[in-house]
């Protein structure tokens, strides 16, 4: 087995598109699902999809991200960079970078449009 994407049902799918993309992320593939929905999978290069975008059409109230949910993890070489870039973006952190313990890696979350949380964690 191997576990190979991970899906997301989003309110707004070209805004979701943009907030993953600023993340590093790219557009690997979009499928419509007949007139009910539309998948977009996203990737970060040379990786494949591992994020499936869901948008049902017609939708018009938000989903319920529910209290199981966590966040899913990303790394990024230069954690001041990319929030930089990513505040140019108007993509803030939930609260400046932290380490867990003392000389622990940097961490920090953001937030993609619909609420889902989203872990940056500096590589080492």
């Amino acid at each position: 087995m191997e576990l190979i994407h991970t899906c997301y049902r989003v309110a707004e799918i070209e805004r979701s598109v943009v907030f993953y993309s600023a993340l590093g992320l790219e557009e690997v593939g979009r499928m419509d699902i007949g007139d009910e929905a539309v998948n977009v999978f996203m990737g970060l290069p040379g990786d494949g999809p591992r994020l499936e975008l869901t948008w049902n059409r017609g939708r018009t109230e938000p989903y319920e991200i529910g209290d199981g949910y966590g966040h899913v993890a990303v790394t990024a070489a230069d954690l001041d960079a990319t929030l930089a870039a990513l505040g140019e973006r108007g993509i803030e952190p939930e609260r400046p970078p932290y380490s867990l313990r003392e000389g622990g890696t940097r961490i920090c979350f953001v937030r993609d449009p619909d609420g889902y949380r989203i872990e940056l964690i500096e590589r080492a």
